[in-house]
């Protein structure tokens, strides 16, 4: 009988634990009959899934897109399940969901109670990083991204636009001063962050071009609301999505400064991984949130 359903299952529990010795614990199973059957594998298919070392396991181009393959196959079989067993029009299951924590705090958890009111049955799993993640290592159904999208097998659903301000508290200005020009922002504590992507330049526009100007402060964070609730408490200036700032902006706690050197913008999307048919769980939880952040970013 074929079971190519459970070597897939197996291979992808060695790829996430990232060794054999450990899959195999976790499946009850022997090290060598792990290392076996993914040995099978590779002979039917003719490649090498991993690159093997004393160390660790690295998966190869093969080994990454037989993951990503296997991944959206068992998550498919899983949906028929659910599916059929509840009603082919019953969404049930868990989606794992990544966003930075911005927009999962303003833009997300206020829209779950109502999603939840209309699919009881789904378990939202929800983590909030300004940081990028790996969706198939990871495990996750969607992504909200800000920013350019690269090559990717994953798909896309636009969002929206978020313009990034330059922001202060009032009682900052007062002792520091409200900066008149670019130039000015030398002298000004510029609120940063430290994840992998993040870069010690602001873009701003200038004389009618983008220049990059390096900024400094005593502070890099690694997500936005911790730099949103700092920049409130006076710490100096912080650059913010819109969608992130506006009720300060709009309550006073926040004032935009060198508004017409900012608004540098980036594309927010949803990603999810590609493949013929999207699990019932994952487009249900698309379907209901993709319109309603659309009309919270106001540009869709």
């Amino acid at each position: 009988m074929d079971n190519r359903a459970g070597e897939m299952q197996v291979f992808v529990r060695v790829v996430e634990t990232g060794s054999f010795s450990e899959a195999a614990r976790q499946l009850l199973a022997s090290p060598s009959t792990i290392s076996k059957l993914v040995l099978r594998i590779e002979q039917r298919l003719g490649v090498r899934l991993f690159e093997r070392s004393t160390r660790r396991l690295a998966l190869t181009d093969e080994g990454r897109l037989y993951y990503e393959r296997s991944q959206a196959l068992l998550a498919e079989l899983d949906d028929i399940e659910q599916a059929l067993a509840r009603g082919a029009h019953h969404a049930r299951g868990t989606v794992r969901v990544n966003a930075s924590v911005g927009f999962g705090t303003w833009g997300i958890e206020p829209l779950l109670p109502a999603f939840w009111e209309a699919h009881p049955d789904i378990l939202v799993d929800l983590s909030l990083s300004d940081d990028l993640v790996d969706l198939y290592l990871e495990r996750t159904d969607i992504a909200f991204r800000i920013g350019a999208l690269g090559d990717s097998t994953l798909r896309a659903r636009r969002i929206g636009v978020a313009r990034r301000r330059m922001v202060a508290a009032p009682a900052y200005l007062e002792r520091h001063g409200v900066p008149a020009g670019i130039e000015d922002l030398d002298r000004h504590n510029c609120l940063g962050f430290n994840f992998r992507r993040a870069s010690p330049v602001w873009p701003l526009r200038q004389g009618g071009r983008i220049v990059d100007r390096m900024v400094r402060g005593n502070l890099l964070a690694n997500n936005g609301e911790t730099v949103r609730r700092l920049a409130i408490a006076g710490a100096g200036i912080a650059r913010l999505a819109d969608f992130h700032i506006d009720r300060d902006i709009a309550a006073g706690r926040l004032v935009e400064v060198l508004a017409e050197s900012g608004h540098d913008c980036e594309e927010v999307h949803a990603l999810y991984p590609g493949g013929r048919h999207l699990p019932q769980r994952v487009r249900a939880f698309l379907d209901f949130m993709v319109p309603r952040l659309q009309a919270f970013m106001r540009n869709p």
